[in-house]
């Protein structure tokens, strides 16, 4: 018999086609790109596109060997790259593999201009509307636009991406920049993330990208994932492997970071930033321990992090230990360590088993 380290991150499959689902009311009549970027937002790519290749419209990312593999898996929904090529000499893995490149600088239309593909790809123009990341300013796009029309490119869409559809700012400069800089032209339009799907309809746009709900995470600092109908796709859960008594004056961990004030009891957990852990979660960051709230204790180290059992007088050595997950928001927990739920999901180590599940709603 095998014997294993206890930690574990469950993916509930089920629960990420009830976020899809989520995400296509909220679509209405656009079809949706499902972003499945840095490895599935750390839930594993091939996972995660088996499980929504029934539903969604398209598969959204940067990896081209990520495409590659999806082709190779059986995947034949359309692809979207999001930073296009980074080379020219990508394009005929491009056009081999059926995949769609975002354009966002002008000698990425002249590679498509000097590739001469038959029958030309289908191509996005990314549009900088204020993110100030990529995308192409007014008299780029128009140069694009009749560089593409020459080609002989026809199949157009036009992208921008929001960056503050999460905050009080929101997205109407943005939309208002974009009407300004497409004019008259009809071209199909890419707009929505996570944030705007949810709360701004007129930002819909003709595709949509949604990410970050479809792993079960809010991308609303004030809004819970659960008051969206979102339910957690990932579970990170270890077990307490030792148990140890404190008088008043011990101190917990590397540099003492935690003394304890009285008597307490504390269990030593299978977890650390070895296993993608954040290493920056301070004292008081919650956990679950056999089904009850309690909270780390000390700095976190890289294989292990302590925890408060002081009012668990069951939990012993053996007791399961939920991170984040079913019961316990990643948001939350990222939220006390400082960081986004985006963070902890991908920072999943190599070294964590993963087990797929159907348990969620869906």
């Amino acid at each position: 018999m095998s014997v294993y380290r206890p930690i574990r991150a469950h993916v509930d499959l089920a629960a990420l086609r009830h976020n899809h689902a989520v995400a296509r009311r909220h679509a209405g009549n656009a079809r949706i790109w499902s972003v499945v970027k840095a490895d599935a937002y750390g839930h594993g790519l091939l996972r995660v596109a088996q499980a929504l290749n029934p539903v969604t419209d398209g598969f959204a990312l940067v990896e081209l060997e990520g495409a590659i593999a999806l082709r190779r898996a059986g995947v034949e929904k359309p692809i979207l790259m999001l930073e296009g090529c980074y080379a020219a000499a990508e394009l005929p893995v491009f056009a081999e593999y059926r995949l769609t490149p975002v354009l966002h600088r002008l000698d990425q239309v002249g590679w498509i201009e000097a590739a001469g593909l038959a029958p030309q790809l289908p191509v996005y123009l990314k549009l900088n509307t204020g993110m100030n990341r990529l995308g192409l300013d007014v008299a780029e796009f128009r140069l694009a636009v009749e560089r593409l029309r020459q080609s002989g490119v026809a199949d157009v869409t036009l992208m921008t991406h929001f960056s503050d559809a999460d905050e009080a700012r929101g997205v109407a400069e943005q939309m208002a920049r974009l009407q300004a800089m497409r004019g008259g032209l009809a071209y199909p339009l890419c707009l929505a993330n996570s944030a705007a799907l949810l709360r701004f309809p007129e930002a819909v746009g003709d595709w949509v990208r949604p990410g970050i709900m479809l792993y079960g995470s809010s991308p609303f600092p004030e809004r819970t994932a659960a008051a969206l109908d979102l339910a957690p796709v990932m579970t990170l859960e270890s077990e307490v492997i030792a148990v140890r008594d404190l008088q008043p004056g011990d101190r917990v961990g590397y540099g003492g970071s935690f003394t304890a004030s009285s008597a307490m009891r504390i269990g030593v957990v299978a977890c650390g930033y070895g296993d993608g852990y954040p290493r920056h979660a301070p004292s008081g960051t919650p956990v679950l321990v056999a089904g009850r709230r309690s909270h780390t204790l000390g700095r976190v180290s890289m294989d292990k992090l302590c925890v408060d059992l002081s009012d668990l007088p069951q939990a012993g050595a053996g007791a399961p230990v939920v991170m984040w997950g079913r019961g316990l928001p990643a948001d939350e927990v990222a939220a006390c360590a400082g960081t986004i739920s985006y963070e902890l999901f991908c920072a999943l180590a190599q070294r964590v088993p993963v087990l797929e599940e159907d348990l969620g709603q869906g």
